[in-house]
Protein backbone atom coordinates (compact mmCIF):
# COMPACT_ATOMS: atom_id res chain seq x y z
CA UNK A 1 0.00 0.00 0.00
CA UNK A 2 1.44 3.32 -1.20
CA UNK A 3 2.30 5.65 2.44
CA UNK A 4 -0.28 9.04 1.94
CA UNK A 5 1.90 12.01 1.54
CA UNK A 6 2.48 14.18 4.77
CA UNK A 7 0.63 17.42 3.03
CA UNK A 8 -2.27 15.65 2.46
CA UNK A 9 -2.21 13.63 5.44
CA UNK A 10 -2.21 17.11 7.37
CA UNK A 11 -4.37 18.75 5.14
CA UNK A 12 -6.99 16.33 6.08
CA UNK A 13 -6.80 16.15 9.45
CA UNK A 14 -7.01 20.25 9.81
CA UNK A 15 -9.94 20.04 7.65
CA UNK A 16 -11.28 17.87 10.17
CA UNK A 17 -10.21 20.12 13.14
CA UNK A 18 -12.19 23.05 11.04
CA UNK A 19 -15.44 20.66 10.01
CA UNK A 20 -15.86 20.27 13.77
CA UNK A 21 -15.16 24.00 15.32
CA UNK A 22 -18.28 24.81 12.84
CA UNK A 23 -16.64 25.43 9.36
CA UNK A 24 -18.39 24.11 5.83
CA UNK A 25 -15.28 23.13 4.52
CA UNK A 26 -15.91 20.78 1.35
CA UNK A 27 -14.06 18.22 0.28
CA UNK A 28 -12.74 20.10 -2.90
CA UNK A 29 -11.30 23.08 -0.50
CA UNK A 30 -9.28 20.65 1.26
CA UNK A 31 -8.15 18.91 -2.06
CA UNK A 32 -6.95 22.27 -3.06
CA UNK A 33 -5.20 23.02 0.22
CA UNK A 34 -3.33 19.97 0.20
CA UNK A 35 -2.46 20.50 -3.31
CA UNK A 36 -1.04 23.85 -2.59
CA UNK A 37 0.97 22.82 0.70
CA UNK A 38 2.73 20.11 -1.57
CA UNK A 39 3.65 22.77 -3.80
CA UNK A 40 4.63 25.35 -0.76
CA UNK A 41 5.74 23.01 1.83
CA UNK A 42 5.83 23.02 5.58
CA UNK A 43 8.40 25.31 6.38
CA UNK A 44 7.13 28.48 6.48
CA UNK A 45 3.93 29.57 8.81
CA UNK A 46 3.26 32.39 6.38
CA UNK A 47 2.75 30.19 3.32
CA UNK A 48 0.62 27.43 5.36
CA UNK A 49 -1.84 30.09 6.42
CA UNK A 50 -2.13 32.17 3.50
CA UNK A 51 -2.80 29.18 1.71
CA UNK A 52 -5.13 27.58 4.01
CA UNK A 53 -7.27 30.87 4.16
CA UNK A 54 -7.16 31.31 0.73
CA UNK A 55 -8.58 27.66 -0.09
CA UNK A 56 -10.57 26.77 3.13
CA UNK A 57 -12.29 30.11 4.51
CA UNK A 58 -15.21 31.44 2.39
CA UNK A 59 -16.49 34.07 4.54
CA UNK A 60 -15.40 37.20 6.49
CA UNK A 61 -17.04 35.90 9.70
CA UNK A 62 -14.76 32.64 9.55
CA UNK A 63 -11.84 34.21 10.04
CA UNK A 64 -11.69 34.14 13.17
CA UNK A 65 -12.18 30.87 14.59
CA UNK A 66 -9.71 29.47 11.59
CA UNK A 67 -6.96 31.66 12.59
CA UNK A 68 -7.57 30.35 16.40
CA UNK A 69 -8.18 26.27 14.82
CA UNK A 70 -4.55 27.38 13.14
CA UNK A 71 -3.05 28.09 15.91
CA UNK A 72 -4.11 25.29 18.23
CA UNK A 73 -3.36 22.70 15.05
CA UNK A 74 -0.09 23.89 13.23
CA UNK A 75 1.85 25.34 15.74
CA UNK A 76 2.48 22.09 17.68
CA UNK A 77 4.07 20.93 14.21
CA UNK A 78 7.18 22.19 14.58
CA UNK A 79 6.28 25.08 11.28
CA UNK A 80 9.73 27.05 11.28
CA UNK A 81 9.09 30.80 11.56
CA UNK A 82 10.12 32.86 14.39
CA UNK A 83 6.97 34.17 16.75
CA UNK A 84 7.07 37.70 17.38
CA UNK A 85 5.06 36.83 20.77
CA UNK A 86 4.03 33.56 22.81
CA UNK A 87 1.50 32.00 21.79
CA UNK A 88 -1.24 32.10 24.24
CA UNK A 89 -1.84 28.76 26.41
CA UNK A 90 -5.24 27.43 24.65
CA UNK A 91 -7.23 24.16 26.38
CA UNK A 92 -8.51 22.04 23.95
CA UNK A 93 -11.61 20.18 24.45
CA UNK A 94 -13.17 17.81 22.26
CA UNK A 95 -16.94 17.03 23.03
CA UNK A 96 -19.46 14.58 20.84
CA UNK A 97 -22.39 15.27 23.41
CA UNK A 98 -24.58 18.01 24.02
CA UNK A 99 -23.92 20.72 26.27
CA UNK A 100 -24.55 19.80 30.27
CA UNK A 101 -26.89 22.73 31.40
CA UNK A 102 -25.21 24.52 34.33
CA UNK A 103 -21.02 23.31 33.14
CA UNK A 104 -18.75 26.04 34.58
CA UNK A 105 -15.41 26.33 32.72
CA UNK A 106 -12.53 24.61 34.20
CA UNK A 107 -10.42 26.53 36.87
CA UNK A 108 -6.26 26.22 36.92
CA UNK A 109 -4.04 25.25 40.05
CA UNK A 110 -4.87 29.18 41.05
CA UNK A 111 -8.19 29.16 41.06
CA UNK A 112 -8.26 31.02 37.44
CA UNK A 113 -10.29 30.47 34.95
CA UNK A 114 -8.66 29.34 31.79
CA UNK A 115 -9.26 30.26 28.29
CA UNK A 116 -10.07 26.99 26.69
CA UNK A 117 -11.50 26.43 22.82
CA UNK A 118 -14.44 23.71 23.07
CA UNK A 119 -14.67 21.92 19.56
CA UNK A 120 -16.98 19.53 19.19
CA UNK A 121 -17.34 16.35 16.75
CA UNK A 122 -18.86 16.46 13.71
CA UNK A 123 -20.81 13.87 11.85
CA UNK A 124 -19.95 15.53 8.75
CA UNK A 125 -17.66 13.39 7.58
CA UNK A 126 -19.86 10.20 8.46
CA UNK A 127 -22.42 12.06 6.64
CA UNK A 128 -20.74 11.94 3.44
CA UNK A 129 -21.14 8.19 2.78
CA UNK A 130 -24.15 7.43 5.05
CA UNK A 131 -27.17 6.30 2.60
CA UNK A 132 -29.65 8.83 2.18
CA UNK A 133 -32.66 6.65 3.35
CA UNK A 134 -30.98 6.54 6.97
CA UNK A 135 -30.61 10.09 7.35
CA UNK A 136 -32.79 11.39 10.41
CA UNK A 137 -34.22 15.06 10.14
CA UNK A 138 -31.56 16.28 12.21
CA UNK A 139 -28.94 14.86 9.64
CA UNK A 140 -31.11 16.09 6.50
CA UNK A 141 -30.50 19.49 7.48
CA UNK A 142 -27.15 19.04 7.82
CA UNK A 143 -26.38 17.59 4.30
CA UNK A 144 -28.60 20.59 2.80
CA UNK A 145 -26.01 23.31 4.59
CA UNK A 146 -23.55 21.06 3.01
CA UNK A 147 -24.82 20.96 -0.55
CA UNK A 148 -25.42 24.51 -0.79
CA UNK A 149 -21.31 24.44 -0.33
CA UNK A 150 -21.08 22.67 -3.93
CA UNK A 151 -19.81 24.80 -6.11
CA UNK A 152 -22.38 23.77 -9.40
CA UNK A 153 -19.81 24.62 -12.34
CA UNK A 154 -21.69 25.22 -15.41
CA UNK A 155 -20.59 23.16 -18.49
CA UNK A 156 -20.46 25.84 -21.49
CA UNK A 157 -21.67 25.71 -25.01
CA UNK A 158 -21.07 27.83 -28.27
CA UNK A 159 -23.75 30.57 -28.64
CA UNK A 160 -24.73 32.31 -31.77
CA UNK A 161 -23.52 35.62 -31.03
CA UNK A 162 -19.44 37.05 -31.08
CA UNK A 163 -17.30 39.50 -29.32
CA UNK A 164 -14.16 40.97 -29.80
CA UNK A 165 -11.33 39.14 -29.94
CA UNK A 166 -7.94 40.26 -28.33
CA UNK A 167 -5.64 38.13 -31.21
CA UNK A 168 -6.34 36.39 -34.22
CA UNK A 169 -8.91 34.00 -35.13
CA UNK A 170 -10.76 32.35 -38.18
CA UNK A 171 -13.37 35.07 -37.82
CA UNK A 172 -12.35 38.49 -39.00
CA UNK A 173 -14.31 41.28 -37.74
CA UNK A 174 -14.73 43.53 -41.22
CA UNK A 175 -17.37 46.29 -39.20
CA UNK A 176 -14.59 47.10 -36.45
CA UNK A 177 -11.58 47.06 -38.86
CA UNK A 178 -13.37 49.40 -41.00
CA UNK A 179 -14.06 51.26 -37.85
CA UNK A 180 -10.46 51.44 -36.84
CA UNK A 181 -9.34 52.37 -40.51
CA UNK A 182 -11.33 55.69 -40.81
CA UNK A 183 -8.99 57.38 -37.64
CA UNK A 184 -5.83 56.08 -40.01
CA UNK A 185 -7.48 57.78 -43.03
CA UNK A 186 -8.97 54.74 -44.35
CA UNK A 187 -5.65 52.58 -44.18
CA UNK A 188 -6.99 49.28 -42.71
CA UNK A 189 -3.89 48.78 -40.68
CA UNK A 190 -5.10 47.47 -37.53
CA UNK A 191 -7.08 43.94 -38.63
CA UNK A 192 -9.90 43.55 -36.05
CA UNK A 193 -11.11 39.85 -35.08
CA UNK A 194 -13.91 38.16 -33.41
CA UNK A 195 -14.81 35.37 -31.61
CA UNK A 196 -17.93 33.47 -30.61
CA UNK A 197 -19.36 33.98 -26.97
CA UNK A 198 -19.79 31.08 -24.40
CA UNK A 199 -22.75 30.42 -22.48
CA UNK A 200 -23.45 28.25 -19.42
CA UNK A 201 -25.69 25.12 -20.21
CA UNK A 202 -29.49 24.97 -18.76
CA UNK A 203 -29.43 22.33 -16.55
CA UNK A 204 -33.54 20.75 -16.29
CA UNK A 205 -33.91 18.55 -13.58
CA UNK A 206 -36.19 15.68 -13.21
CA UNK A 207 -37.01 14.22 -9.35
CA UNK A 208 -39.02 11.07 -9.47
CA UNK A 209 -41.18 11.41 -5.88
CA UNK A 210 -42.89 8.36 -6.13
CA UNK A 211 -43.51 6.08 -3.48
CA UNK A 212 -40.13 3.92 -4.30
CA UNK A 213 -38.36 7.04 -4.10
CA UNK A 214 -39.64 8.24 -0.85
CA UNK A 215 -36.58 7.43 1.10
CA UNK A 216 -34.22 9.48 -0.95
CA UNK A 217 -36.91 12.26 -2.55
CA UNK A 218 -36.20 14.40 0.48
CA UNK A 219 -32.89 14.72 0.03
CA UNK A 220 -33.06 15.08 -3.50
CA UNK A 221 -35.30 18.38 -2.77
CA UNK A 222 -32.29 19.41 -1.00
CA UNK A 223 -29.85 18.79 -3.80
CA UNK A 224 -32.26 20.33 -6.19
CA UNK A 225 -33.08 23.46 -4.17
CA UNK A 226 -29.14 23.72 -4.20
CA UNK A 227 -28.72 23.53 -7.71
CA UNK A 228 -31.63 26.08 -8.30
CA UNK A 229 -30.50 28.55 -6.07
CA UNK A 230 -26.10 28.03 -7.06
CA UNK A 231 -26.28 29.05 -10.33
CA UNK A 232 -28.47 30.28 -13.47
CA UNK A 233 -30.90 28.36 -15.81
CA UNK A 234 -31.77 25.74 -13.67
CA UNK A 235 -35.34 24.56 -14.41
CA UNK A 236 -36.78 21.56 -11.76
CA UNK A 237 -39.31 19.11 -12.25
CA UNK A 238 -40.97 16.24 -10.30
CA UNK A 239 -42.45 12.98 -11.94
CA UNK A 240 -44.87 10.71 -10.32
CA UNK A 241 -48.26 10.54 -11.42
CA UNK A 242 -48.36 13.55 -13.33
CA UNK A 243 -45.17 16.05 -14.02
CA UNK A 244 -44.91 19.07 -11.74
CA UNK A 245 -42.61 22.21 -12.35
CA UNK A 246 -40.87 23.66 -8.73
CA UNK A 247 -38.41 25.80 -10.06
CA UNK A 248 -40.19 28.93 -8.79
CA UNK A 249 -40.86 27.27 -5.32
CA UNK A 250 -37.62 25.96 -4.97
CA UNK A 251 -35.86 29.58 -5.91
CA UNK A 252 -36.12 31.16 -2.27
CA UNK A 253 -33.29 31.11 -0.69
CA UNK A 254 -34.69 30.14 3.10
CA UNK A 255 -34.69 26.52 2.83
CA UNK A 256 -37.36 25.92 4.91
CA UNK A 257 -39.86 28.05 2.98
CA UNK A 258 -38.50 26.72 -0.23
CA UNK A 259 -39.44 22.91 0.68
CA UNK A 260 -42.65 23.78 2.56
CA UNK A 261 -44.22 25.66 -0.97
CA UNK A 262 -42.72 22.75 -2.68
CA UNK A 263 -44.57 20.12 -0.41
CA UNK A 264 -47.53 22.22 -1.03
CA UNK A 265 -47.23 22.05 -4.86
CA UNK A 266 -46.82 18.76 -5.25
CA UNK A 267 -50.22 17.17 -4.85
CA UNK A 268 -48.77 13.11 -5.78
CA UNK A 269 -45.52 12.86 -3.55
CA UNK A 270 -45.08 9.16 -2.55
CA UNK A 271 -47.65 8.24 -5.02
CA UNK A 272 -47.57 6.17 -7.85
CA UNK A 273 -44.99 5.92 -10.95
CA UNK A 274 -45.89 7.08 -14.58
CA UNK A 275 -42.07 7.73 -15.65
CA UNK A 276 -43.31 7.17 -19.11
CA UNK A 277 -46.28 9.44 -19.04
CA UNK A 278 -44.20 12.05 -17.26
CA UNK A 279 -41.55 12.41 -19.36
CA UNK A 280 -44.27 12.19 -21.94
CA UNK A 281 -45.77 15.27 -21.00
CA UNK A 282 -42.00 17.14 -20.21
CA UNK A 283 -41.18 16.48 -24.10
CA UNK A 284 -44.46 18.11 -25.07
CA UNK A 285 -44.92 21.01 -22.97
CA UNK A 286 -41.25 21.51 -22.50
CA UNK A 287 -38.84 19.96 -23.87
CA UNK A 288 -39.47 20.37 -27.16
CA UNK A 289 -40.33 24.19 -26.95
CA UNK A 290 -36.98 24.76 -26.04
CA UNK A 291 -36.08 23.74 -21.79
CA UNK A 292 -34.46 20.55 -23.11
CA UNK A 293 -32.55 21.93 -26.11
CA UNK A 294 -28.76 21.24 -25.71
CA UNK A 295 -29.09 21.32 -22.22
CA UNK A 296 -27.79 19.00 -19.31
CA UNK A 297 -30.92 16.53 -18.82
CA UNK A 298 -30.67 14.99 -15.08
CA UNK A 299 -33.42 12.04 -14.28
CA UNK A 300 -33.09 11.41 -9.93
CA UNK A 301 -35.33 8.32 -10.24
CA UNK A 302 -34.68 4.54 -9.22
CA UNK A 303 -36.21 3.13 -12.68
CA UNK A 304 -39.38 1.74 -11.17
CA UNK A 305 -42.03 2.11 -13.75
CA UNK A 306 -45.71 0.87 -13.54
CA UNK A 307 -46.27 2.30 -17.37
CA UNK A 308 -45.71 0.70 -20.33
CA UNK A 309 -41.57 0.01 -20.98
CA UNK A 310 -41.71 0.72 -24.43
CA UNK A 311 -43.25 4.48 -24.13
CA UNK A 312 -40.13 5.02 -21.47
CA UNK A 313 -38.18 3.92 -24.41
CA UNK A 314 -39.73 6.02 -26.95
CA UNK A 315 -39.93 8.81 -24.42
CA UNK A 316 -36.43 8.89 -23.56
CA UNK A 317 -35.37 8.42 -26.95
CA UNK A 318 -36.88 11.53 -27.78
CA UNK A 319 -35.54 13.39 -24.53
CA UNK A 320 -31.98 12.25 -25.96
CA UNK A 321 -32.31 13.61 -29.74
CA UNK A 322 -33.22 17.03 -27.66
CA UNK A 323 -30.56 17.18 -24.62
CA UNK A 324 -26.79 17.66 -24.93
CA UNK A 325 -26.54 15.13 -22.71
CA UNK A 326 -28.32 12.69 -20.18
CA UNK A 327 -27.97 11.85 -16.94
CA UNK A 328 -29.34 9.18 -14.72
CA UNK A 329 -29.11 9.09 -11.01
CA UNK A 330 -30.21 6.03 -9.35
CA UNK A 331 -29.55 5.85 -5.49
CA UNK A 332 -29.86 1.93 -5.91
CA UNK A 333 -26.94 1.59 -8.32
CA UNK A 334 -24.47 1.49 -4.74
CA UNK A 335 -26.35 -1.21 -3.67
CA UNK A 336 -24.61 -4.56 -4.09
CA UNK A 337 -25.45 -6.82 -6.68
CA UNK A 338 -27.79 -4.32 -8.42
CA UNK A 339 -28.76 -4.34 -11.87
CA UNK A 340 -30.60 -2.27 -13.86
CA UNK A 341 -33.44 -5.03 -13.98
CA UNK A 342 -36.55 -2.37 -13.29
CA UNK A 343 -38.77 -1.90 -16.56
CA UNK A 344 -38.27 1.68 -16.56
CA UNK A 345 -34.97 1.03 -16.07
CA UNK A 346 -34.05 -1.10 -19.09
CA UNK A 347 -35.92 0.54 -21.25
CA UNK A 348 -33.85 3.94 -20.43
CA UNK A 349 -30.54 2.61 -20.14
CA UNK A 350 -29.68 2.72 -23.93
CA UNK A 351 -30.16 6.03 -24.08
CA UNK A 352 -28.32 7.94 -21.21
CA UNK A 353 -25.15 9.38 -21.08
CA UNK A 354 -24.06 8.86 -17.50
CA UNK A 355 -25.29 6.13 -14.72
CA UNK A 356 -23.96 7.55 -11.97
CA UNK A 357 -25.27 6.70 -8.39
CA UNK A 358 -27.08 8.99 -5.76
CA UNK A 359 -26.98 7.63 -2.15
CA UNK A 360 -24.94 9.63 -0.20
CA UNK A 361 -23.28 13.24 -0.52
CA UNK A 362 -20.50 11.89 -1.49
CA UNK A 363 -22.19 10.44 -4.72
CA UNK A 364 -23.67 13.90 -5.05
CA UNK A 365 -20.17 15.61 -4.93
CA UNK A 366 -18.98 13.11 -7.83
CA UNK A 367 -22.50 14.03 -9.92
CA UNK A 368 -21.46 17.86 -9.43
CA UNK A 369 -18.51 16.86 -11.18
CA UNK A 370 -20.05 15.47 -14.03
CA UNK A 371 -22.05 18.24 -14.78
CA UNK A 372 -19.24 20.53 -14.79
CA UNK A 373 -17.45 18.96 -16.77
CA UNK A 374 -18.26 19.01 -20.85
CA UNK A 375 -17.78 15.35 -22.18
Amino acid sequence: MNEVPEPFRLAVAFGRLLRASGLGVPTTSIVAFSDALALLGLDQRTAVYWSGRSTLVTRPEDQPLYDRAFETFWEHRGIAVAQSQPAEEISVVFDDDEDEEGGEPDADEDGGERDMLQVRFSSAEVLRHKDFAAFSSRELDEAHQMMRHLRFVSATRRSRRFRSAAGPTVHPDLRGTVRSAIRTGGEPIELRFRKQRTRPRRLVLLLDVSGSMEPYARAFVRFTHAAVIGRRQVEAFTLGTRLTRITRELSSHDPDRALRQTGERVPDWAGGTRLGAGLAEFNDQWGQRGTARQADVVILSDGWDRGDPALMAEQMARLARLAYRLVWVNPLKATEGYAPLARGMAAALPYIDHFVEGHSLDAIERLAQVLAGDG
